[in-house]
C-alpha cells in the first residue's frame, strides 16, 4: 500500500463500541420478549440469530485482535462487517421493532422508510459503495493512517458494522422494505461486490513491502480474500433461502396474496408483514 505497511489498527485493548452492541442486544432480547407474549409469538430463530450477530461482533471488538497486526485488523473487518450483520439482518430487527410498536407508531416509522432519500441510501449500489468503497478509501489512501487514534478508530468500526448491515440487509433481508430492487438488481451487485472485494485483497497482496511487516499484509490480504468469499457465499445463501421462502408462500393454501407491480401474486407473511411497511 502506498505510504504505508500496515493496515489501520486499534490503540486499546477494548473498544468502546462493544457498549452499542451490548445494548442492541439487551434492546432486542427485550423487544423479543415482550413480541414472544403476544398471539402470534416470536421465532426463537430470529432471536438465537440476533444474539449470534451480537457475539460476533463482540469477539471482533476483543482485546485478542487489537494491536497493529494487519491480520487482527483484517479478521475484525471480516467479522464486523461481513459475519456479524448476517445474523444480525437474518433476525428482522424491522419487523420485531413494528410488532413490538403501537400501530400508529409503526405507520409513522413505515412513511420514513418509504421516504425517497432512504430509498436511496438502503438501495444495494449505495449500501455496497459505503461499505466496499469505504474499504478502499481506507485501504488504499492515507485515511488508514489517520484511524490511528482512538476516536477515529472507533469509528472505523461502527463503519464497518453499520455499512456491513446496511448492505446485508439491502441483498438479503427478510424485512418487508417498501421499494426494494428486485432479485435480478440484487444479485447483480452483489456478484460486483464480491469482485471489488477480491480485487483490492489482491491490490494489497500486490502492494505489500519487503519485510516481516509485507509478510503479515500478505496473510492479511489471503484472509481478506478467502475469508470474504466464504462471507459472501453465505450472504448468497441467505439470499435465495429468503427469495425462495417468499416465492413458496404465494404457493401455500389460504396464504393472503396481492399483486405486485407486475400483477404476479405476492405473498403477505403474517411475520414480516406489521403494519407500517406495507408496500
Amino acid at each position: 500500500m502506498p505510504g504505508h505497511s500496515h493496515l489501520p489498527a486499534g490503540p486499546g485493548p477494548w473498544s468502546p463500541v462493544v457498549v452499542v452492541v451490548a445494548v442492541l442486544a439487551l434492546a432486542y432480547l427485550a423487544a423479543a420478549v415482550r413480541a414472544g407474549t403476544g398471539p402470534r409469538g416470536w421465532p426463537r430463530r430470529r432471536t438465537a440469530a440476533w444474539l449470534l450477530g451480537c457475539a460476533v461482533a463482540a469477539v471482533a471488538l476483543s482485546p485478542a485482535l487489537a494491536g497493529h497486526d494487519p491480520r487482527a485488523h483484517m479478521a475484525r473487518h471480516l467479522l464486523l462487517g461481513m459475519v456479524a450483520p448476517l445474523g444480525l439482518v437474518l433476525a428482522a430487527p424491522v419487523t420485531l421493532l413494528l410488532r413490538v410498536t403501537e400501530p400508529a407508531t409503526g405507520r409513522r416509522i413505515g412513511r420514513v422508510l418509504r421516504a425517497r432519500p432512504v430509498h436511496v441510501l438502503v438501495h444495494p449500489a449505495t449500501a455496497a459503495l459505503l461499505a466496499v468503497g469505504g474499504l478502499y478509501a481506507v485501504l488504499l489512501t492515507p485515511l488508514a493512517d489517520a484511524t490511528s487514534g482512538q476516536v477515529p478508530h472507533n469509528a472505523l468500526l461502527l463503519h464497518y458494522l453499520a455499512a456491513g448491515a446496511l448492505f446485508t440487509w439491502s441483498i438479503a433481508g427478510p424485512d418487508p422494505a417498501p421499494r426494494r430492487p428486485g432479485m435480478t438488481t440484487r444479485v447483480l451487485v452483489l456478484v460486483l461486490a464480491v469482485a471489488a472485494h477480491s480485487v483490492l485483497a489482491k491490490i494489497l497482496y500486490a502492494r505489500a513491502p519487503a519485510g516481516p511487516d509485507g509478510d503479515a499484509t500478505r496473510a492479511a490480504a489471503q484472509l481478506m480474500y478467502y475469508g470474504g468469499d466464504l462471507a459472501e457465499l453465505a450472504l448468497a445463501a441467505a439470499l435465495f433461502a429468503t427469495w425462495y421462502r417468499r416465492r413458496a408462500g404465494t404457493r401455500r393454501p389460504g396464504r393472503r396474496t396481492r399483486r405486485g407491480r407486475n400483477g404476479r401474486p405476492r405473498a403477505v407473511a403474517q411475520e414480516d408483514q406489521p403494519a407500517g411497511l406495507q408496500p
